[in-house]
Protein backbone atom coordinates (compact mmCIF):
# COMPACT_ATOMS: atom_id res chain seq x y z
CA UNK A 1 0.00 0.00 0.00
CA UNK A 2 1.11 3.26 -1.47
CA UNK A 3 0.06 5.08 2.03
CA UNK A 4 0.77 9.40 2.34
CA UNK A 5 0.84 10.14 6.03
CA UNK A 6 -1.42 12.34 6.96
CA UNK A 7 0.05 14.72 9.88
CA UNK A 8 -0.43 18.37 9.57
CA UNK A 9 -3.89 19.86 9.20
CA UNK A 10 -2.39 21.90 6.12
CA UNK A 11 -2.79 18.48 4.25
CA UNK A 12 -6.39 18.68 4.27
CA UNK A 13 -6.68 21.51 2.26
CA UNK A 14 -4.39 19.93 -0.31
CA UNK A 15 -6.16 16.70 -0.13
CA UNK A 16 -9.79 19.10 -1.46
CA UNK A 17 -7.92 20.66 -3.45
CA UNK A 18 -6.38 17.29 -4.81
CA UNK A 19 -9.70 15.93 -4.78
CA UNK A 20 -11.27 17.47 -8.16
CA UNK A 21 -8.93 15.94 -10.50
CA UNK A 22 -8.69 12.81 -8.44
CA UNK A 23 -10.13 10.74 -5.38
CA UNK A 24 -9.03 11.14 -1.85
CA UNK A 25 -9.19 8.33 0.76
CA UNK A 26 -8.70 8.73 4.23
CA UNK A 27 -7.95 6.02 6.59
CA UNK A 28 -8.37 7.06 10.48
CA UNK A 29 -6.50 4.33 12.60
CA UNK A 30 -6.12 4.02 16.11
CA UNK A 31 -3.07 2.05 17.17
CA UNK A 32 -4.73 1.16 20.40
CA UNK A 33 -7.55 -1.01 18.69
CA UNK A 34 -7.54 -4.31 17.31
CA UNK A 35 -10.96 -3.66 15.39
CA UNK A 36 -9.06 -0.83 13.85
CA UNK A 37 -5.58 -2.76 13.26
CA UNK A 38 -7.73 -5.69 11.63
CA UNK A 39 -9.38 -3.24 9.10
CA UNK A 40 -6.02 -1.85 8.23
CA UNK A 41 -5.05 -5.05 7.52
CA UNK A 42 -7.66 -6.41 5.64
CA UNK A 43 -8.25 -3.35 3.94
CA UNK A 44 -4.23 -3.08 2.59
CA UNK A 45 -4.86 -6.90 1.77
CA UNK A 46 -8.16 -6.26 -0.50
CA UNK A 47 -7.67 -2.76 -2.09
CA UNK A 48 -6.18 -2.88 -5.70
CA UNK A 49 -6.76 0.56 -6.83
CA UNK A 50 -3.91 1.81 -5.80
CA UNK A 51 -2.94 4.14 -9.17
CA UNK A 52 -6.62 5.24 -9.29
CA UNK A 53 -6.80 7.30 -5.80
CA UNK A 54 -4.27 8.85 -2.93
CA UNK A 55 -4.31 7.41 0.36
CA UNK A 56 -3.94 9.11 3.14
CA UNK A 57 -2.63 7.19 7.21
CA UNK A 58 -4.24 9.22 9.75
CA UNK A 59 -2.43 8.18 13.16
CA UNK A 60 -5.44 8.55 15.59
CA UNK A 61 -3.50 8.35 18.58
CA UNK A 62 -0.88 11.30 17.39
CA UNK A 63 -2.85 13.21 15.12
CA UNK A 64 -6.06 13.29 16.73
CA UNK A 65 -6.49 17.47 15.94
CA UNK A 66 -6.47 16.31 12.61
CA UNK A 67 -9.50 13.90 13.14
CA UNK A 68 -11.11 16.60 14.97
CA UNK A 69 -10.37 19.07 11.84
CA UNK A 70 -12.34 16.63 9.25
CA UNK A 71 -15.25 15.96 11.83
CA UNK A 72 -15.86 19.51 12.19
CA UNK A 73 -15.44 20.38 9.08
CA UNK A 74 -17.38 17.41 7.20
CA UNK A 75 -19.99 17.19 9.74
CA UNK A 76 -19.09 13.45 9.83
CA UNK A 77 -18.88 12.01 13.34
CA UNK A 78 -15.61 10.73 14.04
CA UNK A 79 -14.96 7.11 14.68
CA UNK A 80 -12.21 4.50 14.88
CA UNK A 81 -11.21 2.77 12.35
CA UNK A 82 -13.30 5.39 9.52
CA UNK A 83 -12.45 5.88 6.21
CA UNK A 84 -13.76 9.00 4.14
CA UNK A 85 -13.57 9.28 0.54
CA UNK A 86 -13.59 12.50 -0.95
CA UNK A 87 -14.01 13.81 -4.35
CA UNK A 88 -14.55 17.55 -5.44
CA UNK A 89 -14.01 18.78 -1.77
CA UNK A 90 -16.60 16.74 -0.29
CA UNK A 91 -16.94 13.67 1.75
CA UNK A 92 -18.87 11.52 -0.81
CA UNK A 93 -18.40 8.17 1.47
CA UNK A 94 -17.78 7.24 5.02
CA UNK A 95 -17.76 4.00 6.62
CA UNK A 96 -16.49 3.10 9.66
CA UNK A 97 -15.96 -0.21 12.02
CA UNK A 98 -16.51 -3.71 10.72
CA UNK A 99 -18.69 -1.87 7.73
CA UNK A 100 -15.02 -0.77 6.03
CA UNK A 101 -15.09 -2.80 2.87
CA UNK A 102 -12.66 -1.95 0.19
CA UNK A 103 -14.64 -4.09 -2.80
CA UNK A 104 -17.50 -1.16 -2.25
CA UNK A 105 -15.34 1.53 -1.81
CA UNK A 106 -13.62 0.21 -5.70
CA UNK A 107 -17.24 0.16 -6.73
CA UNK A 108 -17.12 4.05 -6.38
CA UNK A 109 -14.19 4.75 -7.53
Amino acid sequence: MNWKVLENVNQLEEIKEASHHKFQLIFKHSTRCIISKMALKNFESDFLMHDAIDVYYLDLIVYRDISNKIADDSGITHQSPQVLLIKDGKVVYHESHEGIDSNVLMKLI
